[in-house]
């Protein structure tokens, strides 16, 4: 098979959750045990940091492999879904996974396909894990799909657990109450493993103590370790005052990320590093320094508050839940424009109402979708916006909307992309400049 044909079967052969939605979970972790059995259990013969959370979960794990590569070790990182290419999942040192590993490592995972009928996510779990072991890395930042207790990453014995936040998404999933949902990503929480949790609610909170009690787990909340003291936006760039609780220590940090929302991250990826520097990593202050004001440029992560273009501005955002486009409507809040353009599309299977009742009257809308199963009907979402009396127009793609509000915008407009991260993958203009 070409690599092409691979991805084909890969995508078309096994149950996928951007396709097909909840259908696509498996509720064990049998098939994943069963998988890496096969491959000898390469996930253990690395080290491994495991992230989960409701949102966040990417940009930290992309800044914390930025500092540690930075710092001179190996470093393996399985993020997911992609954006336009299947191998963004699965990189080295910021370096994807190449095209032959992926034809090989299918071919040979074909009889263990047949027999246990694994799915998309499993199988993409398998082969991190097995490329991550034959590459030899001295460590892999593993982010988890959705939840952590069932999700196929939760096979691993990890250095240190990292729960970014709860929020609410994948209800149907992970639960109808954010203690639910909490509990599920807490089951990350392994043995006598230090853990960090960015960002608690009361309701979130007891869930982590008691997880952690029960596990012996030190647990470490990074909101009382840092703080924010000042933040700034410069030339698409965020400039952070950060005070660091048991020295009275401020720090000074450039991110090469600059929504707002990254105001919460960075105190995770700290409250992250000290533990790690408590586990024997030769991690400097001037690594920080060096991997956050380049994490972009190191190991590619893009659609966070992602400035393609100005005069008029053109800016990609993933966020597609609720507090997601909370985080987005904040970051407006603090932007310079004239006329706002919204371009959005989303799935069928998240709180569309939710997302819709946040989002500003004034703005031109330019309704979308992805092209996969699960994505609204571009008609559909113009109907139920015009309950919130967010109104515009219809369009069977997103670089058709994308080029129709440039037209329309003038140069003090803002254009924003957002609602799926589907629909991010799909803009054409990000994959061009291959940034």
């Amino acid at each position: 098979m070409t690599y092409q044909e691979t991805i084909n079967y890969l995508f078309t052969r096994l149950p996928m959750f951007s396709r097909i939605g909840a259908a696509a979970i498996k509720k064990d972790l049998h098939n994943t045990i069963a998988l890496c059995d096969a491959l000898d259990n390469p996930q253990q013969h690395f080290k491994t940091i495991h992230i989960a959370g409701t949102n966040g979960k990417g940009s930290v794990s992309h800044m914390l492999a930025a500092i540690l590569q930075t710092a001179g070790y190996k470093v393996g990182l399985y993020t997911s879904p992609h954006l336009h290419d299947f191998r963004e999942r699965i990189k080295i040192n910021g370096e994807m996974i190449t095209e032959e590993y992926v034809i090989g490592f299918t071919k040979r995972i074909q009889p263990q396909i047949d027999l246990i009928e694994p799915s998309f996510f499993e199988i993409t779990v398998a082969m991190a894990f097995e490329y991550f072991a034959k590459e030899q890395v001295d460590i892999a930042v593993i982010e988890t799909g959705l939840g952590g207790r069932l999700d196929s990453t939760n096979i691993i014995t990890p250095e240190l657990s990292v729960i970014t936040n709860i929020g609410w998404d994948h209800m149907n999933l992970l639960g109808h109450t954010l203690e639910k949902i909490a509990s599920e990503k807490a089951g990350i929480i392994k043995q006598q493993i230090p853990v960090v949790v960015g960002e608690t609610l009361p309701e979130t909170k007891p869930v982590f103590e008691a997880k952690a009690t029960a596990m012996q787990a030190p647990l470490h909340f990074a909101y009382e370790q840092f703080s924010n003291l000042k933040k700034e936006t410069v030339d698409h760039k965020l400039l952070l005052d950060i005070n660091e609780t048991a020295s009275n220590k401020q720090l000074h940090y450039t991110l090469d990320l600059p929504g707002i929302y990254q105001t919460k991250n960075i105190l995770t990826v700290l409250s992250a590093v000290r533990q790690l520097q408590q586990l024997n990593f030769s991690i400097t202050e001037a690594h920080l320094q060096t991997a956050l004001a380049s994490t972009k440029k190191i190991n590619g992560l893009h659609g966070r508050w992602e400035v393609l273009q100005s005069n008029p501005t053109l800016v990609l955002d993933v966020g597609h839940n609720e507090d997601g486009i909370k985080q987005i409507v904040a970051q407006l809040a603090e932007s310079s424009y004239r006329q706002l353009h919204i371009i959005i599309g989303m799935v069928k299977d998240k709180e569309v109402e939710k997302v819709l009742a946040l989002l500003p009257q004034d703005a031109s809308y330019y309704f979308t979708k992805a092209h996969i199963p699960r994505a609204l009907p571009e008609t559909d979402l113009q109907q139920k916006a015009a309950a919130f009396n967010l109104n515009g127009i219809c369009f069977e793609n997103v670089n058709a909307a994308i080029a129709n509000a440039l037209q329309n915008a003038q140069k003090e407009d803002l254009v924003l992309v957002c609602g799926s991260v589907f629909l991010v993958g799909e803009v054409e203009w990000s994959m061009e400049r291959g940034e």
